[in-house]
């Protein structure tokens, strides 16, 4: 007997809920799938779990759940004039008024209620629907989606706070009245990036770089000396009072002031007599857009051939997420994450194997990307109506719609406030933090791992004046190379280039783009210098029971399949903000590494002995400077980098930068540095944790010292007692200084140290926290570009300028 619609749908309102607020509602995007309301087959939600899955995929949620009523959503796209002519760009923002046009087509939508397996459909909106379920349609339908809430369009800067020191400003009145021009320093000499300090009229210059450039950090010393909170920044303030860069010392930001005309007044400026002499940092941001490193990145003004097919599906921009996008083309590039996510797991095993919510498994979702990035479904040309065998489209301008990682996005920022915002992020850390979330999901499947085709090895050899050595070890997935700027090979170029510039600036010209001269710096010379010898000042030896002058040298101990190199392209400029170094890096397609493989302990080498700096030792330790500066160059926290630099001995910036990125996480890192400690940060451990890690099968003492070394978290010390598993509390100490102290090689790829460029990432911006990143990969021998959603053939790809440079070895 043929049971009517209604009835059936009545029979199963058991397992129809009527959604609370606090419920996660997904209506845009498939769980499994990129499938939307705009698929083919429109999109089903759970009327009980409110998950959503496209027409091949809800299926399945079927078997594994026994839930039988959907909500069918289906959109259609509305036939639209013929495109408006576009505007020219003021501000850098996607989907705002004066940002970029992002020409959004518009979509009828239409609802019906589904039941499985049969597939039995009922229209909505009808009355002779039951009232649960008809309460239910409305309460999804008018929820705000789950993936629009991670969701931001506008690429736009951080909006600046109001100080909390602006209304109450103190202002001395000492009889200064500051000149319209002609400003100098009080304490020196320098005439640029000086600030007027709002309190007593002091104008001095802002702070040193660490590079010695800049200027020699007066104004910051003043706030010290005084504790007078705020300055701004001169030639930076015009009748637009809102642009103008005011600096709050004790909030350590830039800052609102919406007092800063009577503050000006108050030292006789009129605001309003005032020219532009300085840019901001947003309007050096906007200028990229125009300038030629923006056009070169994304090979503007070149016909770049659109490429669709398996393997060349684009990633939209979901909020300032190119730079997730430009990394994870490169990544599902590869032969380890292509094989562990796509070839040898499909959709249904992954969603089999999931939780409750896929939407939170790390496993499914990098499965979706990868299906999604890979098996050519999403990667068709985008027609302008749906009449596609009636619309001529020209093949040199077709786009795709590419998908949105907003579910990825979610799971792999989830642990990291940072990412799980919608700023612009540097793309070396993304990449090490996705490294390490896929790594964690994989723990006890090594030979699944895929991160571990970028894993290598690193050994440092430290040359005493004793004439003994140590060896220190550790694993990275990341070799990051300086660029050193004096062994450019264009010098006579660079000489003559200064020359016209410092003539065209006495005659009031501007330099043309195509004028510039950048210096270009081969690729061998950056990988000679991570390996060439090192001074270490206030090295602490324990053969001579002092601090003393070592050298270091570096080597790999292995070679990865995949060498991932980071040209540390950026420093501090003055002003403190993060500049790029305005520089080329000739990159051959091939590179030959073999010479850099380290030698390990050779006969006739005498270590240095184990210990620990003695009390009255350690009362003297102090941070290297050079090294902290750097670090904060870097846009590190000033503890922080101490802390780093003291722990690891003064050794060098790589090994306190890498100290620093696995201790970012630590609960004392925030702590002051006690005296009595100053060579290692103590940590109390709980007992209660070393008997946990005991009950795991661990020695106490080893179990002890991995909990003082990653904090007290237990899932850190299980990671650290297993990445160190020759580890003995004596080969631990301070300074390491024997073979016992190595990390484990035997489980990491290893070959020849031949490789070949397969990927790019570069970026262009002044800084990593502003600007675009875009994606340049080796595909079927050609080079493809990839644009957020733009995928085309690659002319003339910009090796020179890449920020991340991918390896695969031959």
């Amino acid at each position: 007997m043929t049971i009517e619609p209604l009835d059936l749908l009545r029979s199963n309102l058991a397992r129809v809920r009527i959604p609370e607020p606090t419920n996660r509602i997904y209506k845009h995007e498939c769980c499994v799938s990129f499938d939307t309301p705009r698929s083919e087959g429109g999109l089903f939600i759970d009327m009980c779990t409110f998950l959503a899955f496209g027409k091949d995929f809800v299926g399945w949620n079927y078997e594994k759940t026994g839930n039988p009523v959907y909500l069918h959503i289906k959109q259609t796209k509305k036939l639209v004039p013929e495109d408006r002519p576009s505007k020219k760009p003021t501000l850098l923002a996607i989907g705002i008024d004066g940002g970029f046009d992002n020409n959004e087509p518009e979509y009828e939508e239409t609802h019906s209620v589904v039941i499985l397996p049969e597939y039995v459909s009922l229209p909505f909106p009808s009355v002779e629907l039951p009232e649960k379920v008809r309460l239910a349609v409305d309460a999804i339908l008018l929820a705000e989606g789950a993936e629009r809430k991670e969701e931001l369009a506008a690429w736009t800067a951080d909006k600046k706070q109001v100080s909390s020191y602006a209304m109450n400003l103190q202002q001395i009145d000492n009889g200064v009245v500051i000149p319209p021009s002609g400003w100098k320093c009080a304490k020196c000499d320098k005439t640029e990036n000086l600030w007027l300090n709002l309190t007593d009229g002091m104008i001095l210059c802002g702070r040193k770089n660490w590079d010695g450039t800049g200027g020699n950090n007066h104004a910051v010393e003043h706030y010290r000396e005084t504790g007078y909170p705020l300055a701004v920044k001169l030639g930076t303030v015009t009748a637009d009072l809102e642009a103008a860069d005011v600096f709050s010392y004790p909030e350590d930001e830039s800052v609102l002031d919406p007092q800063l005309a009577q503050h000006l007044a108050f030292f006789g400026i009129d605001f309003s007599s005032l020219q532009k002499t300085e840019m901001t940092t947003a309007e050096r941001e906007l200028d990229q857009n125009t300038n030629f490193d923006w056009n070169r990145i994304q090979e503007s003004g070149q016909e770049v051939y659109p490429i669709f097919g398996p393997g060349y599906t684009g990633l939209v921009n979901i909020g300032n997420s190119c730079y997730m996008a430009a990394n994870m083309q490169v990544v599902f590039s590869t032969r380890s994450f292509i094989s562990r996510y796509y070839l040898s797991q499909s959709l249904k095993k992954a969603f089999e194997m999931s939780p409750a919510d896929p939407t939170v498994d790390l496993n499914m979702q990098l499965t979706k990307l990868a299906h999604g990035l890979l098996s050519g479904k999403y990667s068709v040309p985008a027609f302008e109506n749906d009449e596609k065998e009636n619309t001529v489209t020209s093949t040199t301008t077709a786009k795709q719609e590419g998908i949105r990682p907003r579910m990825f996005k979610s799971v792999i920022a989830a642990s990291h406030p940072e990412f799980s915002s919608t700023r612009q992020q540097d793309a070396l850390e993304f990449f090490l933090h996705f490294i390490d979330q896929v790594e964690r999901a994989n723990t006890g499947k090594i030979e699944l791992d895929p991160s571990r085709s970028f894993k290598f090895g690193i050994e440092d050899r430290i040359l005493c004046s004793s004439g003994k050595v140590t060896y220190n070890r550790r694993n990275d997935y990341i070799l990051s190379l300086n660029i050193p700027l004096h062994e450019a090979t264009n010098k006579g170029e660079l000489e003559s280039f200064q020359k016209l510039k410092e003539e065209r600036l006495a005659e009031g010209k501007e330099i043309n783009a195509d004028e510039i001269v950048r210096p270009r710096v081969p690729l061998e010379t950056c990988l000679a210098n991570f390996s060439a010898p090192e001074e270490i000042h206030d090295f602490y030896s324990t053969a001579l029971k002092t601090k003393t002058t070592a050298l270091k040298t570096a080597g790999l101990t292995s070679f990865p399949d995949y060498l991932v190199l980071h040209m540390r392209r950026f420093v501090m400029e003055a002003g403190w903000v993060p500049k790029k170094l305005d520089v080329y890096i000739d990159v051959p397609d091939i590179i030959d590494i073999s010479h850099m493989r380290s030698k390990g302990h050779q006969p006739g080498e005498e270590l240095l002995p184990d210990g620990v700096p003695d009390e009255e030792d350690s009362n003297k330790m102090w941070a290297n400077e050079e090294i902290v500066a750097q670090l904060v160059s870097m846009g590190f926290n000033p503890l922080h980098c101490q802390k780093a630099a003291i722990n690891t001995s003064n050794v060098g910036v790589e090994e306190a930068m890498n100290w620093l990125l696995s201790h970012m996480d630590d609960p004392d890192i925030d702590l002051p540095i006690s005296k009595g400690h100053g060579s290692k940060t103590s940590t109390i451990v709980d007992q209660s944790k070393v008997d946990t890690l005991i009950s795991f099968g661990f020695q106490e003492e080893i179990a002890r010292k991995a909990l003082e070394a990653s904090g007290g978290d237990i899932e850190k010390a299980t990671d650290w007692i297993f990445n160190n598993p020759n580890a003995s509390v004596s080969s631990m100490d301070a300074t390491p200084s024997n073979a016992a102290s190595t990390s484990n090689d035997v489980d990491l790829p290893d070959g020849g140290g031949k490789y070949r460029l397969i990927g790019i990432v570069s970026h262009s911006g002044t800084s990593t926290l502003c600007g675009h990143y875009v994606a340049h990969v080796l595909k079927d021998g050609r080079w493809v570009i990839f644009n957020d959603n733009k995928v085309g053939a690659s002319i003339n790809p910009p090796k020179e300028m890449g920020y991340l440079y991918f390896f695969e070895r031959l």
